[in-house]
């Protein structure tokens, strides 16, 4: 039945009820008992027919008919108030009319088949008088925006229809198969600020298929970061016609809110939350009522709450970006002659995110080919596309105000403009750098809490190379890495850049073959004053080959974390480094393959405050005395000379040294020559060493130490009896150590033990101590090394035995490498 001939049929439809009533009407009025649910019945409608009333109010033009039959049934009450001679109170509703009607027949109509017959009648006709008035009410819903005071709904705050839009059809269809799908469910949209989720939403709202579901219960609201629920709720009120309630408080406004969703949602309804900002997840949740059919889209930077779907933007290829960059410059329009490799080179700095093509396309359209020239040329100095262009940094610059309100964080996201672009940021830098700088704890585990934010925020990616049980069980994070976009890191050094490079709090210098224009920029810094006042407490230097390691002098005495990003085969620490009195943090890592040699490495024996060094891909010569060191980690590095120094045992070298970590070193036979007589020692972790054959009697010495890691000492044959004597020993981490063929006797005298970790050990035959182990918790390991364990457990009653399932992946090599 079209529109057309509803409008006709309606009014007709219910004059045939109210004569029907009519004529019971006639009938009844012999009876007593049918005066009185004649009466009933007649004020039960009142209420419909004054709703019927209203809508015909806000019709354009009102019916004449609909006047005729208010009319009519005014007349029938008169009739029945002068057969009862009484005047009734009409202020019920049909549903409760009917409930009541119902409790009534059971009661005193029981006893007569008439009365009952009567009353059936009449309940069936108002159940047609309630189809029509839905049949009224979508029908006047379906009326264009206009007129005051009647409910009128079209799709709400829904943006134009996007005209030109590249690269989103994969999440366009993963998001319109759910959409599509039956059901309630929350779906999240998310990813970097300008990377198209408005764009993405909209042409979904517009798509034929989704508006041939929902119709007009398309409701589009943008939340904002100061948005307020009585004004959601007020505007989604005037939208849909109806008069807008004067809201005692939010919880008001809320219940109010879930009334006009309930009745606006009897049919399919898609409800979009645009710009949903950190600590508006509460508001959302008031959107969420039991509707059927009820689809709610949200859309945010930050991840913000469970969903059952989530959908992550992700930059354009570079296929794509060039189609969108050629669409806002208008090239083919006008006949542009610009060279390709100009065009690519832009394309590239752009780094796939939508937002900076636009703007930068945008300043580009129509420019003579010496504003293209010139950009390409800044940008092959090392100059950020920031650089030139106000308006893109402006429009960047909002994606951090999702930071303003946690100075911790937002200066840890600083701190990722540290490290080289392309490159992975390992997680364990950035908890020796924060440990430090803000006071975080040394296992990482607030380190960690930040980093998951800064991900939930679109800020960053969090890549596990290899997950491992351990992994978060013991905070071990050695194969956790961030992956930060490259145009967020150009954001984050603009921002540190500020400020004169002598007040800066971060000094970022970059001097190597693809930055020619920061290096021209310090040197012309460093001739201007001598010798230089730097106030930073933290210093990123990336250098090449292609550089120097002289410096001019510079006093960097309020330095505390000091990075070398490096692409050379030797370098020499600066002279300068003899001053930072401060230093507590210097991590070192050469991004070539082949390990790099350090040079000037004695100048840390007058960093008297010194306590994590970080080094990967070094040849560590030999080490200097650091009395203060609490923390060493090597990575990837030649360890040949690293404790040959006769003269200055490691142990006085170190001896404070609370955390060793050595992993992938290849070139570590032996255990390292007077580690053992550390006996500050509390964790110790030789992990991916494979040459490494076995361990000294000396280990049992480390009577401090509490966790000790082994994992995938591919050739380790043996641990010795010695290691029963590290009675404070609480984790233990012999994974992938295939040719261990049996733990020791003594084992069973590691009386605090409380974490076992033995995958990939099945041959690996255990001794009948380990049932004294009575405070081990969990063994996590593999099926066969399980079933060995499984013998013992009834003598372990508390003990946990967790089967891992193995990851295989080659996610850990360097991006270097390929």
């Amino acid at each position: 039945m079209d529109q057309t001939t509803q409008r006709v049929v309606l009014p007709a439809l219910f004059q045939e009820r109210l004569r029907m009533v009519s004529e019971i009407v006639e009938k009844g009025k012999s009876s007593d008992s049918n005066k009185q649910i004649l009466r009933s019945t007649l004020k039960d409608m009142n209420p419909v027919v004054q709703e019927i009333k209203q809508y015909n109010e806000h019709l354009n033009p009102p019916r004449e008919e609909i006047k005729t039959l208010i009319s009519e049934k005014d007349a029938k009450e008169e009739l029945v108030g002068k057969c009862l001679s009484k005047k009734f109170c009409l202020d019920k509703c049909l549903s409760l009319f009917l409930c009541r009607f119902g409790h009534k027949r059971d009661g005193s109509f029981a006893g007569g088949d008439k009365q009952a017959l009567v009353a059936k009648d009449i309940e069936e006709k108002l159940y047609k008088v309630r189809e029509i008035l839905e049949l009224l009410s979508k029908e006047n819903f379906e009326q264009k925006l206009g007129g005051v005071g009647g409910p009128i709904r079209l799709p709400f705050g829904v943006p134009d229809n996007p005209d030109f839009t590249v690269g989103l059809d994969v999440p366009f269809s993963k998001l319109k198969m759910e959409v599509l799908r039956d059901g309630v469910s929350v779906i999240m949209l998310t990813g970097l600020g300008g990377m198209g989720k408005t764009t993405l939403a909209t042409k979904l709202c517009w798509d034929e298929q989704v508006k041939g579901k929902f119709g007009g219960n398309i409701l589009f609201v943008t939340v904002s970061k100061t948005a307020k629920l009585k004004i959601i709720v007020e505007r989604l009120f005037q939208h849909c016609g109806y008069q807008v309630p004067d809201f005692l408080s939010d919880e008001d406004a809320a219940n109010q809110l879930g009334l006009l969703l309930k009745q606006i949602g009897r049919s399919s309804m898609l409800l979009v939350l645009d710009d949903v900002w950190p600590g508006s997840e509460a508001l959302v949740e008031k959107f969420k009522v039991q509707i059927p059919d009820y689809k709610i889209l949200v859309i945010s930077r930050v991840a913000l709450l469970r969903s059952d779907m989530q959908c992550i933007l992700k930059p354009l290829g570079h296929d794509d970006a060039e189609t969108l960059f050629r669409h806002y410059t208008h090239l083919e329009e006008s006949g542009s002659s610009i060279p390709d490799e100009v065009i690519q080179k832009v394309v590239r700095n752009c780094k796939g995110l939508p937002l900076a093509i636009k703007v930068v396309g945008r300043s580009l359209c129509n420019q003579r080919s010496e504003m293209w020239l010139q950009m390409m040329e800044e940008l092959s100095q090392g100059r950020s596309i920031l650089d030139s262009n106000v308006e893109l940094i402006t429009c960047l610059q909002k994606i951090l105000d999702v930071l303003e309100d946690n100075l911790v964080i937002k200066g840890c996201f600083m701190d990722l403009g540290l490290f080289p672009e392309e490159q992975r940021i390992p997680v364990t830098a950035l908890i020796d750098m924060w440990a430090e700088l803000y006071r975080l704890d040394d296992d990482g585990k607030e380190a960690m809490t930040i980093i998951n934010k800064l991900d939930s925020m679109n800020l960053a990616n969090v890549m596990v190379a290899r997950k491992n049980a351990t992994n978060t069980d013991s905070y071990y994070y050695n194969n956790h890495f961030i992956v930060l976009h490259d145009l967020l890191r150009e954001l984050a050094i603009y921002q540190c850049s500020q400020e004169p490079m002598e007040q800066r709090k971060r000094l970022i210098i970059e001097i190597n073959k693809n930055k020619h224009g920061e290096k021209t920029k310090f040197l012309s810094w460093c001739v201007k004053q001598k010798p230089q006042q730097v106030t930073a407490h933290t210093l990123s230097i990336s250098t090449d080959e292609n550089c120097s390691s002289d410096w001019p002098q510079m006093q960097l005495a309020q330095v505390e974390v000091l990075i070398f990003n490096l692409q050379t085969k030797q370098y020499s620490f600066p002279d300068c480094m003899e001053g930072m009195n401060k230093l507590k943090v210097l991590i070192v890592t050469n991004y070539s393959y082949y390990p790099s040699e350090i040079n000037n490495f004695e100048l840390l024996g007058s960093s008297s405050n010194l306590r994590r060094i970080r080094l990967e891909r070094i040849s560590v010569p030999s080490f200097v005395a650091m009395k203060n060191l609490k923390k060493l980690s090597l990575y990837f590095c030649n360890m040949k000379q690293a404790f040959q120094n006769k003269d200055l045992p490691i142990s006085y070298a170190f001896p404070n040294l609370e955390d060793l970590n050595i992993d992938y070193c290849k070139d570590m036979v032996g255990f390292p020559k007077g580690v053992c007589d550390i006996i500050s020692l509390k964790k110790l972790s030789i992990t991916n060493c494979h040459k490494l054959s076995a361990l000294p009697q000396d280990i049992g010495k480390l009577e401090n130490l509490e966790l000790l890691r082994l994992s995938s000492c591919t050739d380790l044959e043996g641990i010795p009896d010695s290691i029963g004597r590290l009675s404070n020993l609480r984790l233990l981490d012999i994974s992938n150590c295939i040719s261990l063929p049996n733990l020791p006797d003594d084992f069973g005298n590691l009386s605090n033990l409380q974490n076992l970790y033995m995958t990939s050990c099945a041959r690996c035959e255990l001794p009948l101590s380990v049932t004294n182990l009575g405070n081990l918790k969990v063994v996590i390991c593999d099926e066969e090394t399980a079933a060995s364990w499984e013998n013992f457990k009834p003598m372990l009653p508390n003990l946990r035995i967790d089967v891992s399932q193995v990851d295989v992946n080659l996610n850990w090599l360097h991006t270097t490498f390929s």
